[in-house]
């Protein structure tokens, strides 16, 4: 039991790093109703942001709210100058221009800060707690605290306050929203302000975990993806719950399943999402879409 309990433990702890990923995508598809294939690296890019001013004697607190708030004026300005003048309707369109982002900003990450890996240092302590036999980090608890206040200021957003009605019903029905004074544009804008801001934290959580080098979140991007896609992309509750699941059920299939082993636990998290997805196709907590006739 106290193996099992362990292996839970280390899952919910990179179950964390994949859910603060996941809530970037799901705010940027509530908000702009768009799956941005370059949020990886927008947090990455903003991650070295974060680490330049440490470098520079910043502390690593206000150097990641410095990172954060400059990622939001940076998200902004992206999609001003860039993803404004693509056709929505044309998803292909979206997708080509936001993989577009992702070369062009894993290159830009590389050539100005190169592709040697740094340390990144944490804002949490490194302790670890004693529960029985179970140890549990203390880095990995603050963590999913930090994404559990995430997922609550999303919700209220969404669901309580005029700007995130504004922001969803600019997402979904951009053609009409200036009927009702609001501008599709600005919301946008705005969502994508937002997630990178969103993005930069949760890189600047996962760096100290993973080092600090321009691909390292390449893989962190498809856990997030599967976690967003099991839970329900417009959901942040979904997408955190989706990301802890896939990290609990890798880490599990990894240590009992013999033939899995380490090589292949990346295949039992998007088995599961297609069982699911079978059965819910809009996820775990995702709701459908109802239009009138």
């Amino acid at each position: 039991m106290t193996r099992f309990l362990q292996q839970v433990v280390d899952g919910l702890a990179s179950g964390s790093i994949y859910a603060a990923m996941a809530l970037g995508l799901v705010l940027i598809y509530r908000s702009t109703n768009v799956l941005n294939f370059a949020q990886g690296e927008m947090a990455m890019f903003s991650t070295y942001v974060a680490w330049q001013f440490t470098a520079w004697g910043v502390p690593v607190a206000p150097a990641i709210l410095i990172s954060v708030a400059l990622s939001f004026l940076g998200g902004m300005a992206i999609q001003q100058t860039i993803v404004r003048h693509v056709d929505h309707e044309n998803h292909l369109a979206v997708v080509v221009v936001t993989l577009g982002l992702f070369l062009v900003l894993n290159a830009a990450a590389g050539w100005i800060w190169t592709y040697f890996i740094k340390s990144f240092p944490s804002p949490f302590p490194s302790s670890v707690w004693s529960l029985g036999e179970v140890r549990l980090s203390v880095r990995s608890v603050l963590t999913l605290a930090v994404v559990a206040v995430q997922m609550v200021v999303l919700y209220v957003l969404f669901q309580r306050t005029k700007l995130g009605l504004a922001m969803r019903a600019a997402a979904l029905y951009p053609a009409n929203a200036g009927t009702v004074g609001i501008s599709a544009q600005k919301m946008m804008m705005l969502g994508w302000g937002l997630s990178a801001a969103l993005g930069a934290l949760g890189g600047s959580l996962i760096a100290p975990k993973l080092f600090l080098e321009p691909n390292m979140m390449f893989a962190v991007l498809l856990y997030a993806f599967a976690g967003a896609a099991l839970g329900g992309l417009d959901s942040p509750l979904g997408a955190v719950l989706g990301g802890l699941v896939v990290g609990v059920s890798e880490n599990l299939a990894g240590s009992y399943i013999g033939w899995v082993g380490s090589d292949l636990k990346v295949l039992v998290p998007f088995v599961l999402i297609i069982a699911v997805l079978f059965v819910k196709p809009t996820g775990l907590f995702g709701r459908p879409t109802v239009g009138r006739v």
